[in-house]
């Protein structure tokens, strides 16, 4: 599962988010729908917006966390 970790980085700039979706010229709704991970995907040029602007690196805005555990290669 893929984490959206935005609002940590927009407290960090002490950015609101409209002000954020104004400069990368997308609606509050869809930075919204980012920020609470109801998105299937960002395009990598709002993903390369967004971390010019927060002056960051797209690891600090995206998290991998597994949703279960690995599959073992246990010899039955």
């Amino acid at each position: 599962m893929i984490i959206v970790n935005l609002d940590v980085m927009l407290a960090k700039r002490k950015m609101r988010s409209k002000e954020l979706s104004e400069l990368i010229g997308i609606t509050e709704a869809n930075l919204s729908l980012l920020k609470s991970n109801k998105v299937k995907g960002v395009r990598f040029d709002t993903l390369e917006k967004i971390c010019a602007i927060l002056e960051c690196q797209p690891g600090d805005i995206l998290e991998y966390r597994p949703t279960q555990e690995p599959p073992t290669d246990e010899a039955t």
